[in-house]
């Protein structure tokens, strides 16, 4: 019995051996590539549109009589805009980013100016700005950025001319003006700019005539973008 045990043993080794030697040699399989990683880090442009709304107080003085006449007022307006800009950002820490942007509105924002001494009306139009600043976000997402920016903002505003009550050109007007100030922005941009006096001139030869108006301005707009990113995945990153 044991004899045979021992040849039946020996029999399934050799027949194993056989097998295994019979099998080909394994296939190489490569390993899947690394899904890229989103960075942040680099230069974009975007462009959009969107509306935005005008708030300025006002002080009418007038210089005919023996005293000087005073009076304060606070006009606003509305309008649209297209925006375009460029700017580069930093990814670090993992998942904070800071950059640095530019960028130019056009549009059409009217807010009214009044001198309620004569009776005028007109409409002051801001027709266009530009801004510079820094930002700071954090990556609520990989590809999902919520952030503040703030810093240097300047416009222009256009010439205002004035009407009666009933509409007829009084023959006088504002002249254009540039002014610069500070901005912020979160969802929207707020935007306040200085006080500027300006004596209101006659539509022949520009003559100055009695009364002056002295006004600052601060806008809001909103909008929204649609930006293009350039090198968005960087360098490929292998997750472990």
């Amino acid at each position: 019995m044991k004899k045979i045990l021992l040849a039946l043993t020996a029999v399934a080794a050799m027949t194993g051996s056989a097998s295994a030697a019979d099998l080909g040699a394994r296939p190489y399989v490569k390993a899947p590539m690394a899904a890229p990683v989103a960075n942040w880090t680099g230069f974009y442009i975007f462009g959009g549109g969107g509306g935005g709304l005008s708030n300025s107080d006002q002080s009418v003085q007038t210089t005919v009589g023996a005293l000087p006449l005073t009076i304060a007022q606070r006009q606003g307006g509305s309008g649209g805009f297209g925006t375009v800009g460029v700017g580069y950002d930093w990814q670090f820490s993992g998942t904070w980013v800071a950059g640095v942007f530019a960028d130019g509105q056009f549009g059409s924002i009217r807010a009214t100016v009044q001198d309620p001494i004569n009776g005028w009306t007109g409409s002051q139009k801001l027709e266009d700005s530009w801004a510079a600043g820094v930002r700071l976000g954090w990556l609520v997402a990989p590809n999902v950025l919520s952030y503040v920016n703030g810093g240097y903002s300047g416009a222009h505003f256009g010439q205002t001319n004035f009407t009666t009550l009933g509409g007829v050109p009084t023959g006088t007007h504002l002249g254009s003006y540039n002014r610069n100030g500070w901005f912020m922005k979160t969802e929207y941009r707020s935007a306040f700019y200085g006080a500027k006096t300006q004596t209101e001139l006659s539509d022949v030869g520009n003559l100055p005539l009695a009364n002056s108006i002295r006004a600052n301005s601060w806008n809001q707009t909103i909008s929204t973008s649609l930006v293009y990113r350039f090198n968005w995945t960087g360098p490929v990153v292998a997750k472990y």
